[in-house]
């Protein structure tokens, strides 16, 4: 009798345990609680710049026909993603740093889940149609309007969502199957995926196996893609003649690259450190993980900003402030 009572009741407790959907409490900083209100006010700076700079980025973008090209209108679709980006993450970290606002329901939890891990993979699906836009400016110069017409353009946008959609859509249906029957504390500043995982009691090994195949095959291909879509420019590159004919074409990729390395370097490096960085403490982990999500919507506009003339000359126009620089 004992031996079916007892796997009855835990089988009665498990699903009783899911049908509660428990709430989770969000550490933020662990280790660093004393010094979080002090953390927070560089995030804090951070996600004003990011909501200015790319609300500005769209609204110049939006507002001068002139801008209405391939380069600029795949940086708007950045733009937007970095907004949802920033906005998916900053308030409740900030809330958990400043006001020790730590309690998030579970569903809450699996939605800022997917918006974070959706929108970094549409992110990087961007930069990778940014790269080819490059490619076909400076490698076909005379077909680049004919090649990424509007339409074309609104195409890629399409697949970039959609992929990052169905791709992510996985995550929180699979954490719907594990059980939490222990302590839902979260040693992170915002529900992150495989923090959530190790939280669970139950046999998680699909999610840990799916969350690595995406990460490898989101950042493998999309690197491998910018990769070659370099390599050929630099090819090109190097076939004209003439050192500042070559240096123009160089200029022309400069802000692309930058966005590049402050997307994907602090990106990876966060990722490496969750998953096999055990000697790396916990605190940096969590820091570097927030940061990742913040600094590039900050930064993004301020490298177009600054490297991109058109750009830079209409903001200055919108804001009147041209005779003040």
């Amino acid at each position: 009798f004992t031996l079916v009572i007892h796997p009855l009741m835990k089988t009665l407790s498990n699903s009783s345990w899911r049908l509660m959907q428990p709430s989770f409490f969000l550490i933020g900083i662990p280790g660093l609680e004393e010094s979080q209100h002090w953390i927070a006010l560089p995030l804090c700076v951070l996600y004003l710049l990011a909501l200015l700079g790319n609300v500005t980025i769209l609204f110049t973008i939006w507002t001068d026909p002139s801008l209405q090209q391939p380069m600029y209108l795949f940086l708007a679709m950045l733009s937007g993603i970095d907004l949802v980006l920033a906005s998916s993450t900053a308030p409740k970290t900030l809330a958990v740093l400043l006001v020790h606002a730590h309690e998030i329901g579970y569903t809450a939890c699996l939605v800022q889940m997917f918006f974070i891990h959706a929108f970094s993979s549409m992110e990087s699906g961007v930069l990778v149609a940014m790269a080819l836009d490059r490619y076909v400016a400076i490698c076909h110069p005379l077909h680049h309007s004919t090649i990424l017409h509007p339409r074309v353009i609104g195409r890629i946008g399409m697949v970039v969502l959609v992929r990052g959609m169905l791709l992510l859509l996985p995550f929180p249906i699979l954490l719907r199957r594990l059980v939490f029957c222990q302590a839902t504390v979260i040693g992170h500043a915002y529900c992150e995926h495989m923090a959530v995982v190790k939280l669970a009691c139950s046999e998680s090994t699909v999610n840990r196996a799916y969350g690595l195949a995406v990460a490898l095959l989101v950042v493998g291909l999309d690197v491998l893609a910018i990769g070659v879509s370099y390599a050929l420019i630099l090819r090109a590159v190097l076939k004209v003649p003439g050192g500042e004919a070559r240096l123009k074409a160089f200029s022309t990729c400069g802000s692309h690259i930058c966005v590049i390395l402050v997307f994907y370097v602090p990106g990876i490096f966060s990722f490496l450190t969750h998953r096999f960085g055990q000697q790396v403490p916990h605190h940096v982990h969590v820091l570097l993980a927030t940061l990742y999500l913040l600094v590039p919507p900050a930064l993004n506009p301020l490298v177009y900003g600054v490297k991109t003339q058109q750009i830079r000359q209409r903001v200055l126009r919108v804001f009147d402030i041209k005779g003040l620089i």
